[in-house]
């Protein structure tokens, strides 16, 4: 694959692609497997939602969200990655319920229809901060009006003030986006985008947030 961002960790190489699950579990120093599961029960997932996942890899967080789900509702995960596609269906097994689309999400696109919540997980971090606003206007234009933006991410902290083995790790994992994504303030730019009604949960120490939003 072609990077456009080469410094950023959003655009895989085909090993991490294939091993995904098991770098992430790694990377996130075993933390992973408790806190996704905390943040998905803090979503507040309704049986009928429909779901659209922005840069849903391998499906595993959406196979989690698919427990909350009746019959009636589904969720569509989206990835720039066709290996990524293959990992995600093999999750459901072609349940009807849960569809994959290749596409890029720092790009416009349209689907010809609205969810009731956006997810994005530990992707958004991933792009240059300029980029950022056309990914936001992908996830605005997606909601249905008092859809709920859920995103699963870094919290917001000054990498001077956190400890010096905190701050190691960060930079020693993450890409440089991920250094200035941190210490922005992103409930005065998703409010400026027109979101409104934040509410966050906290995870692993408070470096990770789960920031809801909602679309008027």
């Amino acid at each position: 694959m072609n990077k456009i961002y080469p410094d950023s960790g959003v655009e895989l190489s085909p090993f991490t692609i294939k091993h995904y699950d098991r770098i992430m579990n790694i990377a996130s120093l075993g933390f992973y497997r408790g806190f996704i599961r905390k943040a998905m029960r803090d979503m507040n997932i309704q049986p009928d939602d429909t779901i659209l996942d922005l840069g849903c890899g391998t499906g595993r967080n959406a196979r989690l969200m698919s427990g909350y789900l009746s019959e009636k509702g589904s969720i569509t995960g989206i990835d720039l990655s066709d290996e990524m596609g293959v990992q995600f269906k093999s999750k459901f097994n072609g349940k009807q319920q849960v569809s994959f689309l290749a596409q890029r999400i720092d790009q416009p696109f349209d689907l010809g229809r609205q969810f009731d919540i956006v997810f994005i997980s530990f992707v958004f971090h991933g792009f240059p901060h300029e980029v950022r606003p056309v990914v936001i206007k992908n996830i605005y234009n997606h909601l249905k009006p008092g859809g709920a933006f859920m995103l699963l991410d870094f919290a917001e902290f000054h990498l001077d003030s956190i400890p010096a083995l905190h701050r190691f790790i960060f930079k020693s994992i993450e890409c440089k986006y991920a250094f200035d994504y941190v210490e922005r303030d992103w409930k005065q730019i998703f409010g400026e985008a027109g979101f409104t009604d934040f509410q966050e949960s906290h995870y692993v120490k408070k470096y990770v947030r789960l920031l809801k939003a909602i679309k008027p």
